[in-house]
């Protein structure tokens, strides 16, 4: 860890947040060379911290040593630019093993994914993540999505008992939860937009105070990701209905077309602006070729608007 927690705080609390793919060669094995000029990509923009392995990387699809490897690249290659944030969950003893891989690997710290598949009552959701908290000395930010949503009042009791949770990811864009979170919780955690293409939700977010979100179109319209986040926080509403009306709301009905491809549209993105990171895993499918095309010219459209 080469970053205070004070710092990691202020990193997530405040800039563009970037969430990499994964680099994937033609035999669907982790490819270091790549994902390497893709981090070192990542961080010549103004970006304020990298996630790696989150749900845009397919920590899902990841094997422990693949994430353990993918972790001490990161970490060698953003070399202590930015606080680098990796994730962990799926069980508490997985969880715990993800969560020691990147605190060996010099991680600032996790994203707490939710747990696998099972319904889950409020306190077992409760102890799933305290015993992850407790069991690593680095940051925690929990993902608040799928099957791992806490009310306010948990989120309260988690943050009581786990001094090393600095923020919480909203997952799943209920604006009234959220903000009954913030408003319940306060300052004591850091709130990060977290819906699939955050970008959309970026105004409400806003209005509440929750100030960051996860970037994954990042990935292959960087400049114009700046570009909107800056216009966002500097209340130039024309920018950002401009690329609203432009580019997320088509990029958006795309999405929509089949789910997973919030992940795969996203490496897709990649393959057409020259940096391939190769297909997603199963159980993810790759766009179609009409679909490719179609963000194809969303892409160029942003071009010609220089953004």
């Amino acid at each position: 860890m080469k970053f205070s927690k004070q710092d990691v705080i202020q990193a997530i609390g405040d800039g563009l947040l970037s969430f990499p793919i994964t680099d994937f060669d033609d035999n669907g094995q982790f490819d270091e060379a790549s994902y390497r000029e893709r981090l070192a990509w990542f961080i010549s923009h103004d970006i304020s911290a990298v996630f790696v392995a989150g749900g845009t990387g397919e920590f899902f699809n990841l094997s422990l040593e693949e994430y353990r490897r993918i972790v001490q690249v990161a970490v060698e290659v953003i070399d202590g630019k930015l606080p680098v944030i990796a994730s962990a969950g799926l069980s508490v003893a997985t969880g715990k093993a993800f969560a020691s891989a990147a605190e060996e690997a010099g991680a600032d710290g996790i994203l707490l994914m939710p747990p696998y598949l099972t319904e889950c009552p409020q306190d077992g959701l409760v102890d799933y993540a305290r015993q992850i908290c407790d069991s690593t000395a680095i940051n925690v930010i929990y993902y608040n999505r799928g099957n791992g949503i806490l009310n306010a009042t948990s989120v309260q009791a988690l943050a009581d008992a786990c001094p090393n949770l600095i923020g919480l990811k909203d997952g799943k864009g209920d604006i009234q939860a959220l903000n009954k979170i913030v408003k319940t919780v306060g300052d004591r955690l850091t709130y990060i937009g977290g819906v699939p293409t955050a970008e959309i939700f970026a105004e409400a977010y806003l209005s509440i105070g929750v100030n960051t979100y996860s970037s994954a179109v990042f990935n292959f319209v960087p400049d114009m990701a700046v570009a909107f986040y800056r216009a966002l926080r500097a209340g130039d509403s024309r920018v950002v209905k401009q690329i609203t009306q432009d580019f997320f709301i088509p990029f958006i009905d795309l999405r929509d077309q089949k789910a997973g491809y919030a992940v795969s549209l996203i490496k897709a993105g990649a393959d057409i602006i020259g940096r391939p990171a190769g297909k997603v895993r199963a159980p993810l499918t790759m766009p179609t070729l009409e679909e490719c095309e179609h963000l194809s010219r969303l892409i160029e459209q942003q071009k010609h608007n220089n953004l």
